[in-house]
């Protein structure tokens, strides 16, 4: 399933080595309500649900793809946004609720809408040392519970998605050049746009207590769209061309390039680093942004509508609020 039309070049940086780990199951879980702004859809959770139901939902369907027991994970990963309460993390209400006798880790990492990327990375590193055998990874975020309705930009593009994947440790002494495996990632945070996007209130710097007499701003997320996106525009270029020097990956060796459905604005970031719209999924009409789960949605998207499989290389990449990159190549 390799492209064509892409660069040919094999990048000049030294190979990296394989950190063995499988792909064993995944899940999602996406609520049926739907919105719809002119041609885009948008998916909204409903009254009575709560992000750790659906962070639930998605981690039970993919322990059942996966074939294993709940008792059978050793480490809990929550890789979202905005987690369910601030104390305790997140992970450890997933596993109270899904996997109460695993006698697992459980513990969040969070670099927003990268979440997901950041914890295969950190997962994928656990495994290869021997530290886990099966780790389960849950995303996912109520978003449009943050929203101002007043700010039309991003009102009209959050979705409330979960998504979930097991990864499991590869087998002792499996780094041949098939196997499947994290190639390589690169992440990186430019704080001078910290502020293009944020959610100000609710823990230490405007603690809940202080909403009645504070600023409701603080409470609601806040975009300047534009100044994000030419931000991100200045420094995708670089990081990607890092990114693929330190993988050794050429662009044609890779099947499909999955990147965080950011905005409507996704396929002129994907055109300023150079990747081809067939080379890349785009669902940004029929999805929006999902936040945390956006890019394990379109991983699991991809693989149940059989685009990639086994032994195809993928690239799962984006930006966030910080503002960060981040990519990661996965051979599954």
């Amino acid at each position: 399933m390799r492209r064509t039309g892409m660069p040919q070049h094999r990048p000049t940086g030294p190979s990296r080595e394989l950190r063995p780990c499988r792909l064993a199951g995944w899940g999602t879980y996406l609520p049926d309500r739907v919105v719809t702004f002119g041609e885009q859809k948008r998916h909204r959770i409903p009254d009575g649900m709560s992000q750790l139901d659906m962070l639930a939902a998605a981690a039970e369907d993919a322990l059942r793809r996966a074939g294993l027991r709940a008792d059978d994970i050793d480490c809990i990963i929550a890789a979202c946004a905005a987690g369910v309460q601030p104390i305790p993390c997140t992970a450890a209400l997933v596993m109270e609720r899904v996997a109460p006798h695993a006698g697992a880790a459980a513990f969040d990492v969070n670099s927003t809408c990268t979440s997901f990327i950041t914890a295969v990375d950190i997962a994928s590193r656990y495994l290869a040392a021997g530290d886990y055998e099966r780790v389960l990874i849950v995303s996912g975020d109520v978003g449009t519970r943050f929203l101002d309705a007043g700010q039309r930009e991003s009102f009209e593009l959050f979705s409330d998605a979960a998504a979930a994947v097991v990864l499991t440790r590869g087998a002792d002494g499996e780094s041949d050049a098939a196997a499947p495996g994290v190639l390589g990632s690169l992440q990186q945070t430019w704080p001078e746009h910290a502020h293009d996007t944020e959610l100000r209130g609710g823990l230490s710097l405007h603690p809940a207590q202080s909403y009645a007499d504070g600023d409701p701003s603080d409470y609601v997320f806040a975009m300047d769209g534009r100044r994000a996106l030419l931000g991100m525009l200045a420094v995708l270029p670089d990081f990607f061309a890092r990114f693929f020097e330190r993988v050794n990956l050429r662009l044609d060796e890779i099947d499909l390039v999955v990147p965080h459905q950011a905005s409507r604005a996704l396929s002129i970031a994907m055109r300023r680093i150079g990747i081809p719209r067939d080379a890349y999924i785009d669902r940004v009409a029929e999805f929006g942004n999902m936040v945390s789960s956006s890019v394990p949605f379109m991983l699991a998207t991809s693989l149940d509508e059989g685009r990639i499989g086994p032994g195809d290389t993928v690239v799962l990449c984006g930006t966030a609020a910080g503002l960060t990159a981040n990519a990661l190549a996965l051979r599954l």
